[in-house]
């Protein structure tokens, strides 16, 4: 699926004067863990094939699928409800966008953001590769596969951090929603995505000056993100930090002369 983090300025830029495409709603995740040198979060580049965001450096996420609204998932953590408070949207949106964000971290990164239980947290996910790649096929739903590996959703392993819209002149456009999660015990996350050319854990400093130093290419939300986590000083601190209400950000596009500037 495209990846969402709503980027600005790609090679997608449509002609200003063609009318708004709508934006699709999606979510991504920022992937955490504490090392000796800090904070890492779990990156992914993009292969150059994709026709959103090809080759930009990015956090696992994609857009919603309508089955991730199923409201027959076993969940815990915050209600549909306070999610939608926290969002702006309404509960349906809510219950999809934390599904998505769930399903799209497993698909990408093989990280499982559930358990047997509300108070249980799956460890080595080996086990559940193939039902892995069948979601990847769509060939059955999150709410499929939680129910037959007898899993609870953990939604309360996520936090709500941002909400980044794809300015308007994009030829493909996300309201995407941003959480933060830590890495579960006895995970780890992998590259085994035909949608990334690279995967790894890196500290935003470095990420940062990759991006600064052109061996990496960062969308303004994604540079925003790693500005937010290089300033916190563990993953609970990450964890900790209260962003809601989330305000919606939505940039715009200049056009000079063949250049796309970007305005927030």
């Amino acid at each position: 699926m495209p990846d969402p983090t709503g980027g600005a300025g790609s090679a997608d830029a449509a002609a200003p004067q063609e009318p708004p495409v709508p934006a699709r709603d999606a979510a991504t995740v920022m992937l955490l863990r504490d090392t000796p040198s800090g904070i890492e979060v779990f990156l992914q580049r993009r292969v150059t094939a994709m026709k959103f965001a090809a080759g930009m450096t990015v956090f696992p996420g994609g857009g919603v699928d309508e089955r991730d609204a199923d409201a027959s998932i076993a969940w815990a953590g915050p209600s549909a409800a306070r999610w939608a408070q926290w969002f702006g949207c309404d509960e349906r949106l809510a219950r999809a966008l934390v599904c998505a964000a769930v399903r799209e971290t497993f698909e990408e990164s093989g990280v499982l953001l559930a358990g047997h239980g509300p108070d249980n947290i799956v460890g080595d996910t080996a086990g559940y590769a193939g039902a892995r790649a069948a979601l990847v096929g769509r060939e059955f739903s999150l709410a499929e596969f939680l129910a037959d590996a007898g899993l609870t959703l953990r939604g309360d392993l996520l936090r709500p951090w941002a909400n980044w819209v794809t300015p308007e002149g994009e030829k493909r456009r996300y309201d995407t929603r941003f959480f933060a999660a830590a890495l579960p015990a006895g995970q780890d996350a992998d590259g085994e995505t035909t949608e990334a050319s690279e995967s790894g854990w890196r500290t935003p400093a470095d990420a940062m000056a990759d991006g600064e130093a052109g061996r990496s290419m960062l969308m303004p939300p994604t540079w925003a993100m790693l500005s937010d986590l290089a300033v916190c000083r563990d993953v609970t601190e990450v964890l900790a930090t209260h962003r809601a209400p989330v305000p919606k950000v939505m940039p715009t596009l200049r056009f000079d002369g063949e250049s796309v500037l970007v305005e927030l």
